[in-house]
């Protein structure tokens, strides 16, 4: 089992970056895909990025795609959010979440363990 704990969020304006972080518990981090997802106020949970064990491999939604960047370290236990250019529409709880799995997808039935959310708030 695995515990994750995200950091970083906060308020920012149109524009700006934040950088999120993901704290994982246990020695198997390096075991887990990872991935990123927010949810909006009124809407439903959405994919946001994912990246594969070694880190080699990462996935976009679209709509941060060339914005936003995933990485990871093992030795560290932990994974990131880069996000530059922010637009008031990231405006969201982000959550970052843990699969063994072997899958680096945007499905977000498949991943195992989800930590409690950062919220970053984008103004215009």
């Amino acid at each position: 089992q695995v515990q994750l704990v995200e950091s970083g969020g906060g308020l920012v304006q149109a524009g700006g970056s934040l950088r999120l972080s993901c704290a994982a518990s246990g020695r198997t981090f390096s075991y887990y895909t990872m991935g990123w997802f927010r949810q909006a106020p009124g809407k439903e949970r959405e994919f946001v990025a994912a990246i594969s064990v070694t880190g080699r491999s990462t996935y976009y939604a679209d709509s941060v795609k060339g914005r936003f960047t995933i990485s990871r370290d093992n030795a560290k236990n932990t994974v990131y959010l880069q996000m530059n250019s922010l637009k008031p529409e990231d405006t969201a709880v982000y959550y970052c979440a843990a699969n063994n799995r072997g899958l680096t997808t945007r499905n977000g039935r498949e991943y195992d363990y989800w930590g409690q959310g950062t919220q970053v708030t984008v103004s215009s």
